[in-house]
């Protein structure tokens, strides 16, 4: 069914998935097989250099190829480069890191090879979280695959709210917001002053709704199903640093990375340089992860710069935050996070640059300033971002928001119930595919 479901985007690359699985799946066994050190290693290298060069090809041999020209243009030697034709498969990234980890996880003996091969292959293409996460972990949901399931009412009953509370934020929040936010990316240099601000404002808010929103409905569709995944988001604008913020965002991609490479490099257990040099290679490629362009690199190095400053003058014990010294902290966090967004959202570097010498162009009125970039729509959009707000419910009284709800009063609990309902159906856009981002990576 879940190859089904991916064959439904495009038959002929269900090939690719099927390729990385079965590539797993031998080396895997393999690994348990033989005890000797050296072989485990070339097993492990081949099973690495197979998957990731699928992903490799699809993703990036053009970007590489692009900039290995342009370095030796600058040499003065002329190359054209080679680029190749292909679609990128969706979740190709994600189901590669998925293989990766249950790989590594049987080379280290942390886990024993699945001998059934329908098993491992449902756990690697379960088709709620197969195009855009959460990636993971083998020893969360292959023994859930595995084991037999019966209807639970009450676990069911919460996968609808939760799914129905995935597509407010998708279709009400994110793909309101989009409209602003790509009407102006889209065409950058028509805009200056506090519309470019704005915009990037509305993006922070997207892509959160628009990514944390797919979460929910995948995590919601798989408990209809009996099966738990992984939280993936955690309240991240409401953190006090950048780190809590990775801790909070995208958690099953930034815990991969941290288990797979941030840790193998040495962690923080080196000194203090190495240390540094740990962080900023493990946020680079996660920046590359995100999408073949340098844009998504700087944003990651903006990122682990940002945790290397935090880390240099924040070495001592850290003390617990409350009232205005946390919310300070937090504003300038989510500004800073709103910063580094424009990089994400950007196309190229000229755009990058001219958002920021452009975005204050006219603050000397500020009147004027505010008003050129702020209609009657944008303000809607402004009342709904507010509304994203009841998603930090589970943060502020320390559970789940649609836990809270189910011990509140019957006709208020229905009135939210159809509150969400009619505000799904009134401000969705009919008619328009709208993709999720992260389906792009």
């Amino acid at each position: 069914a879940s190859y089904y479901f991916y064959m439904s985007w495009n038959a002929k690359y269900v090939i690719l998935i099927l390729f990385t699985t079965v590539i797993s799946y031998v080396a895997a066994i393999l690994l348990e097989h033989f005890k000797n050190q050296k072989i485990k290693k070339i097993i492990l290298a081949i099973t690495l250099i197979s998957c990731l060069g699928v992903l490799f090809i699809f993703k990036y041999f053009n970007f590489f190829s692009e900039a290995i020209s342009n370095i030796l243009k600058s040499l003065s030697i002329q190359l054209n480069p080679v680029t190749l034709k292909l679609l990128l498969p969706v979740g190709i990234s994600f189901y590669t890191f998925q293989t990766l980890g249950y790989v590594i996880d049987v080379y280290r003996n942390n886990l024993k090879a699945e001998r059934h091969f329908g098993y491992y292959a449902a756990f690697i293409s379960f088709f709620p979280q197969l195009v855009a996460g959460p990636i993971e972990r083998t020893n969360n949901l292959l023994p859930q695959i595995k084991n037999e399931h019966f209807f639970d009412y009450s676990q069911a009953t919460y996968g609808l709210k939760l799914m129905a509370w995935g597509f407010f934020k998708k279709l009400v929040i994110a793909d309101n917001l989009a409209i602003n936010v790509d009407t102006v990316y889209n065409d950058i240099q028509s805009y200056k002053g506090f519309a470019l601000i704005l915009a990037s404002l509305f993006f922070t808010i997207q892509i959160y709704c628009d990514f944390s929103g797919y979460s929910d409905i995948a995590r919601g569709s798989s408990k209809l199903m009996g099966i738990d995944l992984m939280e993936n988001f955690k309240s991240p604008y409401f953190s006090a640093s950048i780190k809590e913020f990775w801790s909070r965002w995208h958690i099953s991609l930034s815990t991969w990375f941290r288990d797979y490479l941030y840790i193998p490099l040495g962690g923080n257990r080196v000194k203090k340089s190495r240390h540094y040099f740990n962080l900023m290679i493990t946020f680079l490629i996660s920046g590359l992860w995100h999408g073949a362009n340098w844009t998504f690199m700087i944003w990651g190095g903006i990122h682990g710069l940002a945790q290397i400053i935090e880390d240099f003058f924040n070495s001592g014990k850290r003390k617990e935050l409350h009232g205005i010294r946390w919310f300070g902290k937090v504003i300038f966090v989510f500004t800073f996070c709103s910063f580094a967004w424009v990089f994400f959202r950007a196309q190229n570097i000229s755009e990058i640059i001219y958002i920021f010498s452009h975005c204050f162009d006219g603050i000397s009125q500020p009147l004027t300033y505010i008003r050129s970039g702020v209609g009657s729509k944008k303000i809607l959009l402004l009342v709904m971002c507010i509304l994203s707000i009841y998603d930090y419910i589970s943060l502020l009284n320390e559970q789940e928001a649609i836990k809270l709800l189910n011990i509140t009063n019957t006709y208020f609990r229905w009135l939210a119930y159809i509150i969400l309902g009619l505000s799904i159906i009134i401000f969705s856009h009919k008619g328009v595919a709208t993709e999720f981002v992260y389906f792009q990576f």
